[in-house]
Parts: structure tokens; C-alpha cells; sequence
């Protein structure tokens, strides 16, 4: 590489002295050192920035040719190389025109086969797209022939004088402005008019015939290379058939993944599994469980979830059975929750005969009653299934542990293994012995591992100081560890009381004597003799799994936490951090933070950011060390024997701390996974009750009914001067009408035509929501709208009365975090394209009122953006994910899916992946099928197959067994093979004792049921039922006699079947979901407004805009655009509100009173209330809060404020917030990219910080400097940002801000975006390079170090390196290496540009 190009990559990422007046830290208030690459507006980095990262940005991508070469192994090299022979020897098969003329005229014998008519370039392109047909194998004449003499590694066409240039010639195609059509016919164009080489390859030797036979003779004909010829061809026909175009070669792996479409997809589609069943225990598949480990289990899950049932005593034996009795459902028969549920649900209760104490007084009486008691609900059937797989985990790690044990056990035999290894309950104690083999028998696992590399996997090593205590152990200094006393497994059992106590032994000399005849070469000293005994006693103790246990045991027990808070989180972890509800904790017990999970998920997060730090530690700290050295020590009373026991005292204080250490971590592990588990189900709890709603229900009408909905928003807008959306939809959920209305409260002809099209449609019900304050003025005007008009709804029957009645229509507010998601979503635009986003919002909210669980389920993966649980953002993702598809799995079996309404619509097919037995994937499988089988079922039983109807199985015998209750298929009386039981939640196993309580309901006998089925199918006794409409007849049966003969009998617990065997015969598929749940206030003022109790409440300091000024009062505008009123006596007693107020002014003031209801608030400015400052209140015991610590932090921050000089700031703009950085980033957090705060800057008054939003968790902080100030706390007439000026915030925000936002809003939209980190899209580029190893490709991803900048990533060629440039977003434009581009496509073009100059350049400069 020439030294030009070396310096032109070297500075190509360097940013220009413009470009520098603007990158200055806010934060630390001075101009930092130019750095060669990009700058971090950043105030949260340090002057030293990362120089490391710099280099790495600013390096080219242009790799020397001895650096490809290097990358390049021999056998890419080799293959390269048989591939060009390869095609040169096919461009010499290929005869033109004139060698078959020259052919013909030198044999006139040889005739030429007649061509078809075809013009010249058709001819000519289908020759090109057949270079990849098979190669005509080379005769053995051939074998010698010199084609590889003239060896050149230059492509067809390419000039020999480009060397490393080659490998670029068609990198990446260009996007602008051809189109893919015009680039395939321009390189076919290329391909045709590449020169011809060599033709017939004719005999030049001039060699008479004898001369050629006489060489035959001597040299061989070329028979015994025939093998040479045979390898070569199967190698090329390997080659060929590995280019054989697959899934793997079009799509990326990334996308197969995406759209399910990877072979391990496919084989949990095909595989007759639950597809849920499959990925949760794919890590354990080839794990296998005897019958013992079988019971084992039902004791383990037992014991895990007893404590938490509050069974009585005499209930504990039938829990045991019931939880064997669930896995045996799980394990052995394959089936889901909701199926024994629903199914199984006789296992799940303990119901005890009793003789009915009525049948005294009514001879009537039954005389035996049931008491049933419920041992398992459908939460602990989840809880089963999660511990299932917990226990494979842990089976696998003990069933790992005792093969290297057996391994062992042929050399020697340790009790303390033998004996824990069984009695382990937890990963923790499997560990705990891991670590002890790991440490006792250290030299001897080196020799296993060496003879037996699977062994040297297996062990998991405990540290890198084995070697020095194996040589402790070998040496003298073992026997001063042995006169210490009892070993610390014996010490553990003292403590523990699990045997007779047993005492220390003094030696008969002191410690210091004994030590001195024990020294040797290893320890030459008496005092390292002591020394190394001390540490060696140690670290027994600390690997001793029995001391582990019992540590483990007291912290659990009488463990306390408390919080400290770090340098960084004194001043990040203010009154308004939501972190400050730990910083002073102290004193909590572990029982506290299991009843208050959130806590401690805070507190452990908050120690990730660096901002705290978790102590725990004993209550009973000294009792419990006292303790453990009585047990330890001597109960000799002599000066030896206190010698002794102060060596003792000292081995325990070593140990003490290393075992705390190793405990603590595992109690904070676990205690987070308990608060977890925790808060995981309460997300689920809380899921469950928003998907448990049925459809709104119109008056008069049965439960689960779909009403027709009007549906009205006016998004963020104001509705008095905006558009107000409408949609109208049908009970189909046909769109019948869209539209706006302006000014509803004040315009009487919008007025008259809202009022209009709820006469022409007739809605049940009008639903509003928005994204705004203002939606409540909305929703009063159109109350009263309705009020006024008289609008109602359909006449229905009122049953008091016994007459047809109608009422006004009901308006409703409606949960819109659905339909916030759906209306951007690529989904609500594949739906409807045409629709603008608020009109496809107002579909989303009718939708909602139609089926709340449908648009919960069309939400797939994007459900845990929903706000579920205030403290959801603590949970690992994948979990919460997991647990809401639990709350999903139960409501969809629990109402049931139309299996031909899902097969034409796609709302309805969302619910398909949550059917019991299925996933997404065998969602999918189950579609395509019943397509194949002409896209309508007919009944549940052909869904496995129906050869005399030539269906084909589309479901595996299990899958099918799983589902099969769950899909219905609605009964058509007039249709004879229609099955009514197709139609309910009864199971197929179950439909002959279905069809003998209809026939003894109608009162058929044997015969009778005979006659009728011989006639009309199997099918004909509950149709006789329906028909005759004596469906009630079945509640006068007596099922309790029937289900007492089945379990007699035939050992079937069938008493709940037949319940619902009752309920589904009279209802078929009765709605089961509650009704309609209506939000409440504060769940109003939430979505409207953004802001809880938490967030805005009475006592809070707000800045609020003044709109109205009047003589007596003054009306105000919060933030979270609630209006409020100040009083003149709440401004001032010695001075007029006009002349403290006037309009468009932004004050500080104080929250008096809020009414949340009305979206009305009060507030004052006095001084007194200003002064006094909110405290908010937190829920803590006694003794559990540090206020003394509290107080010093406060003092101390209060000194360096004043040594600082910092004031608060209040600026007149309506995104002012008196927010530090850390605040505003929270803020921002959940608002959308491209929103600002303008805030208070650490520089000084002649500073302010703009932060805005770039994307989700990245945030630029824009240094502004102000200029031509009035005075210390007005804004500067000038505000600078580098080298761009303004006049005013507006300006700079619109201008500045808002512009750049727009650009980059731009670059993520583009097709060259790739979400992810730059590791991320380098992986997809190189995944996508192997897949495409004849392409080139770039892409854009964001720089998340670096806010307001991103990588443009890209990869020449498969063996060349991933390479970034950055580039820079400026206001209006994209900066790229000096050059500004106004938009994507020209920042595209202009890389390009650059890369083919750099090219060239380096050609030139490498001749």
C-alpha cells in the first residue's frame, strides 16, 4: 500500500476543526483534546475518551494483497484453482462457428447437426445461463494436454493488469438508479461479449501414425490415470451438488431463523411433540430418567411447592399423588396444561365422601355428599412444568457428577460423597460437592483427564491454586493441619447436630515446637510450616460442602441486606431516581424482600449500574461465629490447650470470610431468581385478568356476543381545532365506514353528522381513547353530543318489563395499548395501505371492543412492550415473554378457536400458535395442510387423516390429542356428518360417554340407541337431543353414581368430565371470560396523561405554561397537558397576578390539589409552599431506613454546590425540565425518537443542554452556548452549537434538533439499516458474504457509544474483512469522511464514488 493511501485511510475518519468547535464534554465544563476519529457530544463522557475505540473506527477497509493472501487458506486456494481449470477447459469444449466450418471442410464425411432458428442474442444469452451445466468429461486422450500451461488467474474478460482491484470489480452494485432487471441484462451483455479462446485443440506434433503407436508403447495410452479423471469428476460433481440452490443460499440465516424456516424448525414441526414441550426441554432430549428418578422428581416438586399451599396435614399424601400424577401426564403422555386441565381435572382435586346430614330432615336427599378439596390450580400446573425442567437440569449435573465420582472410585472412596451426593435438593449443593472434588482430589482428576479427554469437559476446575495445596498435602506441614483437630466435616456435623459431638485433641506440644519438627524442604520453616497449615485448614473448610450447608442455611434464615450507596450514585441517585428508594435501606430481611420481590430486583440493579452496593450479612453475626469456634475448639483448660485453640480462633477467621463471600453470592443469586419467579407471576396474573374480557357485550344481548363499535380519537391533536378520526365496524369486523370530524363541541353540521352516521350504522356502543389530555374534552363532547341528540341503541328485550327498550349509547373509554403498537406496526400497514395511521388506530381500538384476546395475540413477541407491571423492566425478557404466553395459552383453550374461521382470517389464525400441542410452528403445518385438504374441516377426527374422504393426516396422533378439544367446528343441523360434540369442549376420547348421557337424558334404551345410530351415524343420539331441544334434561341425571361405576370399573376418574359432559351439552362453547372491564379513573388519567401517583401527585414542585391571565386567577397548562388554576392569593399578598403573570410564561409552582377524574388541578406559587420541599414517602419498617446517612449525603452535596456555584435554573420554554442528564434519559426513555428536553447545564448559567431522543436507549446531550445575555439566568439572544448559530430555543430545536432527528429517522428507514449493534450487523454481513459469495454489501447500523452517529459497515469480498467507516449526522445532511450528502441515496452513491477512487488510487500507487 502506497504511503498516500496509507495516510488517506489513516485521517479519513478524523472529524475537521468545525466539526471539533462543537464536541466539547458538557459535563466537565472544558474543551477536550481532539481526537482523531468521532466525538461524543455526550455530557456522561469522560475528557479521556476512549482512543482505543477511535482507532479501531478510523481504520480502512483496504486490505494489502499479501493480508488477503495470508486470510486465504490452501484449500480455498486449491479450489479456486480447480474451478478455473474447470472453465477453461469448457471454453475450449465450446467450438464456435468457424471451427465447426474448418471442422467440415477437413472431414467431409462429418455432417453438422441442424440448429433451431433463433435470432443471434437469444441464442447467445442462453448460452450464458447454461456455463453452469456439467462438464463433459475430458477423454484420455486428453489427459496430457497443456492447458494448464498457460495458467492465468484472471477471470473471462478482465484485463491482467489489475491485481487486487479484481477482487472489486463488481462490488456492490449500484442502487441508483438502475433497477435489478437492467443490471441482469447488463452483465449478460458482458458475459456475450467476452473474447473467445482456443477452439479445437488439433495435433500440431506432426507424428506419422507408427511414430504415435511406438510412444503408446512405451509411455502407455493414459488407462492407468483413469482414477485421476474418475476423482476429479466426483470431486466437481460434489462442488455441484453442494451449489444446488437451498433456503441457506437466498435467505440469510438470520431471516430462516426469523421466519422459522432453520432444520431444527422444521424437525419441531414434523416431530408428533408439543412444539412447546420440544423447545423447553431440547437441552435434556437425550436425557434419560428411570422410574425411580420418575419419583423421585414428584417427591422434589412436591416438597418445592408444599410450603407455599397452606394444605392441611391430612391433604399433604393426596398433593404428592396428584403431583406424581401431573408429570406422569406431562412426561410419559405428552400432554398441556390446559388439556389436563381440562381433561385431567379429576386428578387435580381430593373429593371425600360424606353422608349427607340433610337427609334427616328431606328423605329426598341424596345420601352421600362430596367435599372436594382443590390441591392443584392451573398456575401450579405451570409451576410443574417450569420445575420439571429445573429438575432435568439438575438431574443432569448429578447424573455428570457421579460419572467422574465412578471414575474416582476406582482409586479411592470418599464417604462425604457418598453420601451427599444423594441427599442433594439444589444446583447450589451439587456445586458445593463439585467444588470439594475439584479440591480434594485435584492430581488425581489430572490423571483421569489425561487418560480421558471426555473427563477433562467435565470437571470444572475451582480455582488455579490446587497445585499449592497439593503440595501442602504432600509435605510435612499436612500433619500440623491433622493436629488441629477434628476435619471440617466433622466440625459441620457438630454444628449441624446430625450426630454425637465430637471434640478437638490438643498435641501434647505447642504449636511453634511441633511446627519446627515438621519443616522440610517444601516449608523450611517452622513459621511457614503454620502458615501453610493455617491456609490449607482453610480452604478445607471453605470446600467443605457440609460447612457450605450450614452457612447457606443461617444466611437464609437470618440474613439481612442493606444498601450502600457508591461515589456515583451520591449525586445520580437523587429524590427524583427511582433508584432512591433503596439508596438508605438497611436491615432487611430476606423474608421482607420475598413479600416485596421489586425491591430487591431494584436494589440489584442499581449495584449493576454501579450506583449501590448489596451487603448482606448475619443479624446473629457474632452468636454464629462464636458458635462455630466452641465446636471447633479444644474444651481443655491449659496454656497449650489455649495455644491450640488461638491457631483455631485464626484458621476460622481465614475461612470465615471466604465462606461468606462464596454463600453471599449464591444467596443473592438466588434470591433474585426467587423475586423473579416472583414478579413473573404476577405479570401473569395481571396478563390473565386484560385477556380474560370477553367482547363488549351490547345490552340484551347473551354474553360473548360481537357488537358493531364506533370508534373515535384525535390522536395527540386538539379536538376543537384537529381532525377527530372515525371508523364504524360491523359485527364481522368489516370496515363499513372511515372519516373525520372537526370541531364536535362547537360545529353543529359535524355535530349533526356524527349524529347522522350513528342513525345510518347503529352502533351497540361508541369507543374513544387518544394519546392526550385533550382526548378528555372529546369524550365530554360527545357525551353530551349523544345526551343532546338522542342518540341510542338497538331495542332490546328488557326482561323486567317484559318490553323492548332502547337506551342512549353508551360511551366508553378504551385501553389503547393495542392499538398504540398496531397503528405503525408493518402489520396495520399490510393490512390496510391505504389507511392513515389514526384511522388504522381507530380499527385497532373496534377491533379491542370485538376481542380483546385476538389483538393481544396478534402482538406475538411485541407483547412485552406493553406496560403490564410497573417494575417489568427488571425481568430478564426472554422469562416475561415466556410467562405472558403461559396467560395467553390458558385463555385461547379456554375459549376455544373456530378452526374455519381461523382458516380465513388472519385475526382469528394469530390464536392457532397457542392451541395446546401446537406453537407457531405446527400453527403453520396445520394451515398448509387443511389448504391441501381443500381448506375446510368437517370434523376434528379428519384432521389425523380420512382416507374414504381422501384427507390427508395433517397432525401427528399426539399433537392431535393435545388440540383436538380446543378447535372447534361449528354444528350445521342440515349437514348429517356434522358431529354437534365437534362443537364443544368435550374431548373425542370422550364422545361415547357423552352420547350415553344423551341417550339417558332422552330416555333411550340400548335397543333404541341402536336403531338410532344403525340409521343416522354415531352422531344421531346428541343430534336427536339438539333437535328435540331437551338439552336441560341431562341436569336431571345423577352423574355422581355413573362416575362412581367408571372409577369402579374400568378405573377412570371421570366426575369432572362429566360436569362438563353436562355444561357442553346444554351450552356449546359457553363464553367463560368475564365481562368487559371498563378502566377506571386512575387508569384514564394514566393512558391519557402519562403520569401515576407516583409520578404526579399533591406536594410536587411542576412547571406549568400560563395560557389566561386574569384579574382574580390564572389558568395553566402542565407538561402532562392538564390545565390548572392558580388563585391570586396563591401567587402573592403584595403584589397583582397580572404583574407576576402573563401569557406564555413558564413559572415553577406547587401541586395543591389534582382531580384526576376531571383532568383539573390546583397550585400555588407562595413562597412558603415553594420552600418547603416533597418528600416522597416510602413503605419501609422500622430501623430499615439509614437517616443519618440520608442527612450527611445531603450536607455534603449542599458543600459542593456551593464550592461549585451551581443554582437551580428555570428557563421560560414549555421542554424546559429541571432534569440532570441521568433524569432526562429517563424521561425520554419511554417517549418516542426524536422528542427533547432542554434542561440546566453543569458549565455554568451561560450554558444550557439540549437532550433529545436518537433511538431506544440512545441519547444525544447537545452542549449550547449562550450569547448576548441580559443578564445570569436569561437566555442568551445567541445560542451557538458548534459552528451553527440561532436566535432562539425554537429555532435551534426545529432547526437543529428536529432536523437532525429527521435524518435519522431517515437512515433507519432505509433497506441498508440493520437493527443491532455493530457486531450484529458484521456477523449479518459476513453470514449473508457466505451465502452470497459472488456479491458485495453494505449496511448501516447505529452508534450506540456514540450518539448522533453511525457505522456504514461493509465487506468487499467473502474473504475480505468487515470494515466500518462513520458516519455523521448533521442538521439537514449526512457527513461522511469531510464530504456532506443530503439523503441516503446520494450517501450510498457518494460511498461508492469514494470506494472506487481509493481503488484506483491504490492501483495506481501499487504499479
Amino acid at each position: 500500500m502506497s504511503n498516500s493511501m496509507r495516510d488517506l485511510i489513516d485521517g479519513e475518519a478524523e472529524l475537521d476543526d468545525e466539526e471539533d468547535d462543537e464536541s466539547f464534554d458538557e459535563e466537565a465544563g472544558d474543551r477536550p483534546r481532539r481526537r482523531p476519529n468521532i466525538d461524543d457530544s455526550s455530557e456522561e463522557e469522560e475528557d479521556d475518551e476512549d482512543e482505543e475505540e477511535a482507532r479501531k473506527i478510523r481504520e480502512g477497509f483496504i486490505v494489502d494483497e499479501d493480508e488477503e493472501d495470508e486470510a486465504e487458506d490452501s484449500d480455498a486456494r486449491e479450489r479456486r484453482r480447480r474451478k478455473k481449470r474447470r472453465r477453461e477447459r469448457e471454453e475450449e469444449e465450446q467450438l464456435d462457428e468457424e471451427d465447426l466450418d474448418l471442422i467440415g471442410e477437413a472431414i467431409p464425411e462429418w455432417e453438422r447437426k441442424p440448429q433451431p432458428q433463433q435470432t443471434k442474442f437469444k441464442r447467445l444469452k442462453r448460452g450464458h445461463r447454461d456455463d453452469h451445466r456439467p462438464t463433459e468429461r475430458r477423454g484420455l486422450a486428453e489427459i496430457f494436454s497443456d492447458e494448464d500451461e498457460e495458467h492465468d488467474d484472471r477471470g473471462y474478460g478482465r484485463p491482467s493488469g489489475r491485481a487486487q482491484a479484481d477482487e472489486f470489480d463488481d462490488f456492490i452494485e449500484d442502487d441508483y438508479p438502475e433497477d435489478d432487471e437492467e443490471r441482469r441484462h447488463r452483465e449478460e451483455d458482458e458475459e456475450v461479449a467476452r473474447p473467445k479462446d482456443r477452439g479445437l485443440n488439433i495435433d500440431t506434433t506432426g507424428l506419422d501414425k507408427d511414430a504415435l503407436e511406438d510412444m503408446d508403447a512405451i509411455f502407455g495410452n493414459g488407462e492407468d490415470y483413469e482414477w485421476a479423471l474418475q476423482l476429479e469428476e466426483e470431486q466437481e460433481h460434489a462442488e455441484r451438488t453442494k451449489e444446488d440452490i437451498e433456503l441457506q443460499d437466498v435467505f440469510e440465516p438470520s431471516q430462516l431463523k426469523e421466519k422459522l424456516l432453520t432444520d431444527e424448525d422444521n424437525r419441531i414441526r414434523f416431530n408428533d411433540e408439543p412444539e412447546r414441550f420440544q423447545l423447553d426441554r431440547k437441552a435434556f432430549k437425550n436425557l434419560q430418567m428411570t422410574s425411580d428418578q420418575f419419583k423421585e422428581e414428584a417427591r422434589w416438586i412436591s416438597n418445592l411447592m408444599l410450603p407455599s399451599k397452606n394444605l392441611s396435614s391430612e391433604l399433604h399424601g393426596p398433593f404428592n399423588k396428584a403431583v406424581g400424577k401431573v408429570l406422569e401426564f406431562f412426561v410419559i403422555d405428552g400432554v398441556e396444561v390446559p388439556y389436563v386441565f381440562q381433561h385431567r381435572r379429576d386428578y387435580l382435586i381430593h373429593a371425600k365422601k360424606m353422608r349427607n346430614p340433610n337427609r334427616r330432615d328431606d328423605p329426598d336427599a341424596p345420601e352421600y355428599t362430596v367435599d372436594a378439596e382443590k390441591l392443584l390450580t392451573q398456575d401450579d400446573l405451570w409451576k410443574v412444568l417450569d420445575l420439571d425442567i429445573r429438575f432435568r437440569s439438575f438431574l443432569e449435573k448429578r447424573n455428570a457428577l457421579e460419572q467422574t465420582y465412578d471414575k474416582l472410585k476406582e482409586k479411592t472412596r470418599d464417604d462425604i460423597l457418598e453420601e451427599m451426593i444423594r441427599q442433594a435438593q439444589s444446583i447450589e449443593e451439587l456445586q458445593d460437592l463439585q467444588d470439594y472434588l475439584n479440591f480434594q482430589y485435584s492430581a488425581e482428576l489430572k490423571d483421569l483427564a489425561a487418560n480421558d479427554n471426555s473427563a477433562q469437559r467435565e470437571i470444572k476446575r475451582a480455582g488455579g491454586r490446587t497445585a499449592q495445596f497439593e503440595r501442602i498435602r504432600r509435605s510435612n506441614a499436612y500433619k500440623f493441619v491433622q493436629a488441629l483437630g477434628i476435619t471440617p466435616d466433622r466440625l459441620a456435623k457438630n454444628i449441624l447436630r446430625e450426630s454425637s459431638k465430637v471434640t478437638s485433641d490438643d498435641d501434647s506440644r505447642l504449636p511453634d515446637d511441633l511446627a519446627d519438627t515438621l519443616v522440610d524442604a517444601d516449608f523450611p520453616t517452622g513459621e511457614l510450616v503454620i502458615n501453610a497449615a493455617r491456609q490449607m485448614l482453610a480452604e478445607e473448610m471453605f470446600a467443605s460442602p457440609r460447612m457450605r450447608k450450614h452457612f447457606r442455611k443461617n444466611f437464609y434464615g437470618m440474613g439481612i441486606v442493606s444498601c450502600r450507596r457508591t461515589d456515583k450514585g451520591l449525586r445520580k441517585i437523587d429524590e427524583a431516581n427511582p433508584y432512591y428508594e433503596v439508596k438508605y435501606l438497611k436491615n432487611m430481611s430476606i423474608a421482607d424482600l420475598a413479600v416485596r420481590p421489586e425491591l430487591f430486583l431494584k436494589m440489584m440493579k442499581a449495584e449493576e449500574e454501579g450506583l449501590i452496593e448489596i451487603k448482606v450479612s448475619l443479624e446473629n453475626d457474632r452468636e454464629f461465629r462464636q458458635q462455630l469456634f466452641s465446636d471447633f475448639a479444644s474444651e481443655n483448660f491449659s496454656e497449650l490447650a489455649d495455644k491450640w485453640n488461638l491457631e483455631r480462633q485464626k484458621v476460622i477467621d481465614l475461612a470465615f470470610d471466604k465462606l461468606v463471600k462464596v454463600i453471599v453470592k449464591g444467596v443473592k443469586d438466588s434470591l433474585r431468581t426467587a423475586c423473579q419467579d416472583e414478579l413473573l407471576k404476577t405479570c401473569r396474573e395481571l396478563y390473565f385478568k386484560r385477556l380474560d374480557q370477553a367482547p363488549y357485550k351490547p345490552k340484551g344481548m347473551v354474553i360473548g356476543t360481537t357488537p358493531r363499535v364506533l370508534t373515535l380519537s384525535n390522536g395527540m391533536g386538539d379536538p376543537n381545532r384537529e381532525p377527530v378520526s372515525w371508523v364504524s365496524m360491523d359485527e364481522d369486523g368489516r370496515i363499513l365506514e372511515h372519516g373525520t370530524f372537526t370541531n364536535l363541541a362547537r360545529d353543529e353540521s359535524q355535530r349533526e353528522a356524527l349524529a347522522e352516521l350513528v342513525r345510518r350504522r347503529q352502533p351497540d356502543v361508541i369507543g374513544i381513547s387518544g394519546f392526550s389530555a385533550d382526548t378528555h374534552r372529546l369524550i365530554k363532547d360527545v357525551e353530551g353530543l349523544v345526551s343532546e341528540k338522542g342518540l341510542v341503541g338497538p331495542e332490546y328485550d328488557d326482561p323486567e318489563t317484559n318490553e323492548y327498550r332502547s337506551d342512549l349509547l353508551e360511551v366508553i373509554v378504551i385501553n389503547d395499548e393495542v392499538a398504540r403498537l398496531y397503528k405503525d406496526s408493518p402489520r396495520a400497514v399490510a393490512d390496510h395501505p391505504s389507511l392513515n395511521p389514526m384511522t388504522r388506530y381507530c380499527i385497532a381500538l373496534a377491533r379491542y371492543m370485538q376481542n380483546p384476546m385476538k389483538e393481544y395475540a396478534a402482538l406475538g413477541k411485541d407483547v412485552t412492550s406493553l406496560q403490564i407491571h410497573p417494575y417489568q423492566q427488571y425481568l430478564p425478557q426472554p422469562k416475561l415473554l415466556k410467562h405472558l404466553e403461559t396467560a395467553m395459552v390458558d385463555m385461547v383453550n379456554l375459549v376455544g378457536v373456530d378452526i374455519n374461521v381461523a382458516m380465513q382470517d388472519a385475526n382469528t389464525a394469530h390464536l392457532l400458535p397457542y392451541v395446546a400441542g401446537l406453537g407457531p410452528r405446527k400453527a403453520q403445518l396445520l394451515i398448509k395442510g387443511i389448504n391441501k385438504n381443500g381448506g375446510v374441516v368437517t370434523s376434528r377426527d379428519e384432521l389425523v387423516g380420512d382416507p374414504e374422504r381422501h384427507k390427508l393426516p395433517v397432525l401427528g396422533p399426539r399433537v392431535w390429542n393435545n388440540c383436538a378439544s380446543f378447535l372447534f367446528i361449528e354444528y350445521e343441523p342440515t349437514n348429517p356428518e356434522s358431529d354437534p360434540l365437534d362443537n364443544t369442549r368435550i374431548h373425542p376420547e370422550d364422545y361415547d360417554l357423552a352420547r350415553k348421557v344423551a341417550a339417558d337424558a332422552l330416555g333411550l334404551d340400548e335397543e333404541d340407541v341402536k336403531a338410532e345410530t344403525d340409521e343416522n351415524g354415531a352422531g344421531a343420539i346428541v343430534r336427536k337431543l339438539f333437535k328435540d331441544d331437551e338439552q336441560d334434561k341431562v341436569n336431571e341425571l345423577i352423574l355422581e353414581e355413573y362416575a362412581e361405576q367408571l372409577e369402579r370399573e374400568y378405573q377412570q376418574r371421570k366426575r369432572a368430565t362429566l360436569e362438563t359432559i353436562r355444561a357442553e351439552l346444554q351450552v356449546p362453547y359457553e363464553e367463560l371470560r368475564k365481562k368487559f372491564e371498563s378502566l377506571t379513573v386512575d387508569q384514564v388519567f394514566t393512558m391519557l396523561t402519562g403520569e401515576n401517583r407516583d409520578s404526579l401527585c399533591e406536594g410536587m414542585i411542576v412547571a406549568a405554561n400560563v395560557r389566561v391571565v386574569k384579574d382574580d386567577f390564572a389558568i395553566v397548562k402542565l407538561d402532562c397537558g392538564i390545565e390548572g388554576r392558580i388563585e391570586s392569593h396563591d401567587v402573592s399578598y403584595r403584589h397583582s397576578i397580572k404583574d407576576v403573570l402573563h401569557v406564555g410564561q413558564v413559572v415553577q409552582a406547587k401541586l395543591i390539589d389534582l382531580n384526576r377524574k376531571e383532568f383539573v388541578s390546583k397550585l400555588s406559587m407562595r413562597d412558603e409552599e415553594m420552600r418547603r420541599p416533597f418528600r416522597r414517602h416510602f413503605d419501609h419498617g422500622r430501623d430499615q431506613w439509614d437517616y443519618r446517612k440520608e442527612d450527611e449525603d445531603r450536607e455534603e452535596l449542599r458543600e459542593k454546590d456551593k464550592s461549585t456555584g451551581r443554582a437551580q435554573r428555570v428557563v421560560n420554554h414549555p421542554l424546559f425540565k429541571p432534569f440532570n442528564s441521568t433524569q432526562a434519559e429517563e424521561y425520554l426513555g419511554s417517549q418516542p425518537s426524536g422528542e427533547v428536553v432542554i434542561r440546566p447545564s453543569s458549565k455554568g448559567n451561560d450554558h444550557l443542554a439540549v437532550t433529545w431522543k436518537v433511538a431506544d436507549g440512545v441519547f444525544q446531550h447537545v452542549d449550547v452556548l449562550e450569547l448576548q445575555k441580559e443578564n445570569e439566568f436569561a437566555v442568551g439572544r445567541v445560542l451557538r452549537v458548534g459552528k451553527y448559530t440561532y436566535q432562539d430555543l425554537d429555532e435551534l430545536i426545529v432547526d437543529h434538533v428536529k432536523a437532525m432527528a429527521k435524518k435519522v429517522d431517515e437512515i433507519m428507514q432505509s433497506d441498508k439499516f440493520q437493527k443491532g449493534s455493530r457486531n450484529e450487523t458484521e456477523k449479518w454481513l459476513t453470514t449473508y458474504m457466505d451465502a452470497n459469495p459472488n456479491r458485495s454489501t453494505y449496511a448501516f447500523c447505529i452508534d450506540t457509544k456514540h450518539p448522533g452517529y453511525f457505522f456504514l459497515c461493509f465487506k468487499a469480498s467473502r474473504n475480505s474483512r468487515v470494515n466500518a467507516w462513520p458516519v455523521r449526522v448533521i442538521p439537514h445532511a449526512f457527513e461522511l469522511m469531510k464530504s456532506q450528502y443530503p439523503d441516503v441515496r446520494a450517501l450510498c452513491n457518494g460511498f461508492k464514488l469514494r470506494y472506487q477512487s481509493e481503488m484506483l488510487k491504490q492501483q495506481s500507487g501499487g504499479r
